[in-house]
């Protein structure tokens, strides 16, 4: 069986009981605002500001550039995903070696890292400077917004989607006000359009911005997102669900283009034009601006903006994260121990340059992070336009030659920018660092092993017979099913709590088993005196749930039954699986814990646990 990609929000939008155009295609709008914060992150700030301190309105005509790829790019991982109904994880592990999806895979975790790394350093910059937070205890304090993100997906997609469409208003009002305020010149505004390369370190903030503007996890991402719509197949539904996710990317990303374009421009209007030609760090941005636009506001709405940026693409980067390990390893943890796993992985490299290189050093850390990522994109995207090029695999949905020919040429240019980039660098190293044997042995192989990976994923679906095959499962084919004897189960152990659910747990277990079984009735004491002293202590708590077995036990018999108890001390996600697996259970009947959200993340499931560790059939009794 083919895993769902998001299973808790999958299909929970249903299109078809909207009437009308306009009804439909808001019920389709959605997706698209969770894949825009990405590109309004943090980092986009950071080479915004760079790009334009730098080099004034000149690098404008690559934000155009970077967002009109990012919107065709969307459009094929939104159409993979409507058409498909695979996310872009699961559709390179039905297609490549196993080795390469392996590789594909933790290259798409690092560029999550990098995303992540952009959005830790932008809010704690930003609680720094709206709250005096020193940074460092602000980047540890970005840890908490674990759980905003899993309060949001229990109360489902659309206050998901209506939390971050807040977010984004957010930022938007507060650089359209910064650009009111900044009276940017008009005509080398418009001469900015106009494809120039400068020279110095141009082509370095070029390509962060089409990092920053174009992210490798928003292909994932999206692809499973358009999934959270339920809509007909049948007729032209489908074209309707891939033209409707088109206006709802196209709305998306012009005003992720606005905001980015803003920030560039308020920093050319700015920076630029004082003669401040250096300003790289959000930091110093925040202080220039007040004495710059003469009003104290500008400070303020600046930061807020930016603690709104870096808490809305956090969201969408542990979606992704989470997106990634389910599609290409198959794994599924829970998602707060995801978010954990990330948030600590961007952390690190964040508290290592604050300690040991200051504060300073936070800047160039953003930009590099965006360069990181633009380096990734080359493996999400040639997957992705072999993908939705595939009659075999998308039927009449295949995109046609002329997208198809713009799509190629997009990732020409952005590998052949990154290559360029890579190249340059390395020589760079290899004529500063004071021992290059060690880059020959180090950067080198890890470059030309990327190089060939590329070019691998590039060249398989021309040599593959298995790739021209239609295969829509990520699983496997359907195997052959067979209709097996009724199990007579005559070891049944059942799990009591001792709450009111007891009585159907235990109903429960005797129709299954009949009088012909054995009950082997638990309950474990979880006192904190019984985790310290297990079976040794003699409370008051266990007494009284002694007791309670016994008479359970005496019901059974008195009616027919036979019975054993057992009274465990600890962990019930230890104990329990211990128990019947000692006394040969072929049977476990459970009773559902009937909590929710912040019990679950502070309690734990005993049933997921106890699941992993005993190898017989579980029953789950509700209310």
């Amino acid at each position: 069986m083919k895993r769902i990609s998001l299973e808790e929000v999958h299909s929970s939008i249903d299109t078809t009981l909207k009437k009308g155009y306009w009804r439909r295609l808001l019920a389709f709008l959605g997706p698209a605002y969770l894949i825009s914060v990405g590109y309004m992150d943090p980092g986009n700030w950071a080479t915004d500001i760079a790009g334009g301190s730098q080099f004034g309105y000149k690098l404008l005509w690559v934000l155009l550039m970077s967002n009109v790829m990012a919107l065709l790019l969307q459009s094929l991982s939104a159409r993979l995903g409507l058409v498909r109904g695979l996310d872009l994880a699961q559709a390179s592990k039905s297609t490549y070696p196993k080795f390469v999806n392996f590789s594909l895979y933790v290259l798409a975790e690092i560029a999550i890292a990098a995303c992540d790394l952009a959005e830790v350093l932008g809010m704690a910059i930003g609680l720094n400077l709206l709250f005096d937070i020193p940074l460092l205890w602000a980047v540890l304090i970005t840890v908490l917004d674990t759980f905003l993100l899993l309060f949001l997906i229990n109360k489902g997609m659309r206050a998901l989607e209506a939390f971050i469409l807040v977010l984004i208003s957010i930022i938007g009002f507060a650089f359209l006000l910064e650009m009111i305020m900044a009276k940017p010149d008009t005509v080398e505004l418009a001469k900015g359009f106009l494809p120039h390369l400068p020279e110095g370190s141009a082509l370095y903030i070029a390509i962060g911005i089409i990092g920053a503007t174009v992210m490798p996890h928003n292909l994932y991402l999206h692809s499973s997102l358009v999934q959270t719509r339920k809509f007909s197949r049948a007729g032209k539904g489908l074209w309707e669900a891939i033209k409707f996710n088109f206006i709802d990317s196209a709305i998306a990303l012009n005003l992720a283009f606005f905001v980015n374009a803003a920030i560039l421009v308020l920093a050319a209007s700015t920076f630029y034009q004082s003669g401040m030609f250096h300003v790289s760090q959000i930091q110093d941005a925040y202080k220039f601006l007040e004495p710059l636009l003469g009003t104290k506001w500008a400070g303020a709405l600046f930061a807020i903006a930016l603690i709104a940026a870096g808490q809305s693409s956090t969201i969408t980067g542990t979606l992704a994260g989470q997106i990634v390990m389910e599609g290409y390893l198959d794994i599924r943890i829970q998602p707060w121990i995801r978010r954990v796993i990330t948030r600590l992985i961007a952390i690190t490299p964040a508290v290592i340059a604050i300690v040991y290189f200051g504060e300073g050093a936070i800047g160039e850390l953003l930009v590099l992070s965006q360069v990181v990522l633009s380096l990734q994109l080359g493996f999400a995207i040639i997957p992705l336009i072999h993908f939705v090029s595939s009659k075999q695999k998308m039927g009449e949905y295949a995109i046609k030659n002329i997208m198809k020919s713009f799509s190629w040429f997009i990732a020409i240019v952005i590998v052949g920018l990154n290559a360029k980039l890579v190249y340059e660098e390395i020589n760079r190293w290899l004529e500063t660092f004071y021992n290059p044997t060690i880059l020959w042995f180090t950067v080198v192989p890890i470059a030309i092993g990327a190089a060939g990976l590329l070019l691998y994923i590039t060249i398989f679906p021309a040599l593959s017979k298995k790739y021209r095959k239609a295969d829509y499962l990520t699983h496997g084919a359907v195997r052959d099913l067979a209709v097996l004897p009724i199990k007579e189960y005559r070891h049944i152990a059942v799990a009591l709590d001792f709450s009111g659910i007891d009585n159907l747990v235990i109903n429960r277990a005797l129709t299954t088993g009949g009088k012909n079984a054995i009950y082997y009735l638990i309950h474990i004491v979880e006192s904190a005196g019984a985790i310290l002293y297990g079976n040794e202590i003699e409370d008051q708590e266990t007494e009284h749930d002694f007791g309670v077995l016994k008479s359970y036990a005496a019901f059974l018999e008195e009616n027919g039954y036979k019975a054993e108890i057992k009274l465990e001390f600890g962990s019930p996600k230890k104990k329990i699986p211990e128990y019947v697996n000692s006394v040969g259970a072929e049977l476990l009947v459970m009773g559902a814990h009937g909590h929710r959200f912040f019990k679950d993340i502070l309690l734990g499931t005993t049933v997921d646990n106890v699941r992993h560790k005993v190898n017989m059939p579980i029953l789950i009794v509700g209310n």
